[in-house]
């Protein structure tokens, strides 16, 4: 059997030791843009600040690749595949054939069509470890940056450079900053404590033009600056299976098995669409621990073993200067506001007799908890959930429940194992 892996990141490495642990005798190729060995994106803004470094950046250990008998082609890009054939085309013009193919091509930067961009000589993304080296050697103590975009990529950077330059803009349309994660009151809570550490927020606006060191803001002001980090978004790399014909909606489009419509294509991260169980809706969640768990079912699917990626959910787990998010699920349902004081937030989110959602700020301990009963969507009348709320603890559920769990414990997690090393918010 010939395995191929386009990526080399979570879900590629979930797929190869999924695909391990049932064939040890297939040929497993992975075909990477980066050259690099794997390792956790989100850490480049720590390389910065210099609280990590390249090695320790690692998803995992240096002979992965030889343990697990991969093939790693590194330095080279899929650009066009033949599911007929089962081959892929690659930038150097040789060929791949397969048996099974898992795409995990990830996302790329959105840099929207913006008049005079051309013009600025020094601009940046921020995904990836070259972007990170790229910036780092851009920087100067008296640099005034400007970054566009206040969501989680543009404010790690800020976080990895705050330290490095004399100044730090952050420019969003939106009305305030981590709309996608927080509430009005986490957002403002969060801005403040940014604030505090030197960062400026122009929001609800946004850059009209450049010019080589200025933008000109719709509102009419300007802002000058030497360096520019384009944060705005990002979009699924879609255009492998979409040029071969498959189905394309928010991302690639996949069945409970992360099959694609192309027969034998697999797709896995942040390419690929998931099922969210808190609203009932097909889309992309581009988290790591996601990532893993669908390459994960690829790879054992591709083996022969059938076990559904069937309880995905949003989750976000971030620090900034040292202060702790946890997010997880929906925020549509009845608000239950648990603690609100300085730098300590707690939401949660009821419906149906679910816990759905949550949002905590400062105080994150046991948010595996409330992330478990989201995940397991647990009635809350066969628990005490007034205790929850207060103090989540496993002595709130029944005694069956607490069984199963600690039952569980031995079983293989690597997905949120890595998902809460990479996201930790001190490394």
């Amino acid at each position: 059997m010939k395995y191929v892996i386009i990526g080399n990141s979570a879900a590629a490495v979930g797929a190869v030791e999924a695909i391990r642990k049932n064939d040890q005798e297939g040929s497993v190729t992975i075909v990477s843009k980066e050259p690099y060995h794997t390792y956790s994106r989100p850490l480049i803004s720590y390389l910065l600040c210099g609280k990590t470094d390249e090695q320790r950046m690692k998803y995992r250990p240096d002979d992965f690749y030889e343990q697990n008998n991969v093939t790693f082609l590194g330095g080279k890009t899929a650009v066009h595949l033949d599911p007929e054939a089962k081959e892929v085309k690659l930038d150097d013009d040789s060929f791949l054939n397969y048996d099974k193919l898992l795409v995990a091509t990830g996302s790329v930067p959105f840099v929207p069509p913006t008049e005079g961009i051309d013009c600025v000589k020094s601009k940046f993304s921020f995904m990836s470890l070259d972007d990170a080296r790229e910036l780092e050697s851009a920087l100067f103590q008296k640099a005034r940056v400007l970054i566009v975009g206040a969501g989680l990529i543009g404010l790690k950077c800020a976080e990895g450079i705050a330290d490095k330059v004399a100044e730090i803009t952050v420019v969003d349309l939106a009305p305030r900053i981590l709309p996608s994660i927080l509430d009005e009151k986490g957002s403002a809570m969060m801005q403040a404590h940014l604030e505090k550490r030197g960062l400026h927020f122009l929001l609800s606006d946004s850059v009209d033009s450049f010019s080589e060191n200025f933008a000109v803001l719709k509102s009419g002001r300007t802002v000058p600056f030497d360096i520019l980090v384009m944060a705005v978004g990002v979009r699924p790399n879609v255009s492998l299976v979409k040029d071969a014909g498959g189905l394309i909606e928010r991302g690639i489009v996949t069945d409970a098995f992360c099959r694609t419509s192309l027969p034998d294509v697999y797709a896995a991260g942040d390419c690929a669409q998931s099922h969210d169980i808190t609203t009932d809706t097909d889309r992309v969640l581009a988290l790591l621990p996601n990532a893993y768990m669908q390459g994960e079912t690829a790879g054992l699917h591709m083996t022969g073993e059938e076990k559904p990626h069937d309880h995905a959910i949003p989750m976000n787990a971030i620090g900034f200067f040292g202060l702790h998010i946890i997010t997880a699920g929906s925020y549509d349902g009845t608000e239950i506001l648990v603690t609100d004081k300085p730098a300590c937030y707690k939401k949660l989110y009821v419906r149906d007799n679910k816990l759905v959602g949550f949002i905590l700020i400062g105080d994150i301990a046991r948010a595996g908890i409330y992330t478990s009963l989201v995940r397991s969507q647990t009635p809350l009348d066969t628990i005490d959930f007034e205790l929850i709320c207060e103090k989540p603890q496993l002595m709130a559920f029944s005694r069956a429940y607490r069984a199963e769990k600690l039952g569980r414990k031995n079983e293989n997690h690597s997905g949120f194992d890595a998902f809460s090393k990479a996201q930790r918010a001190d490394p």
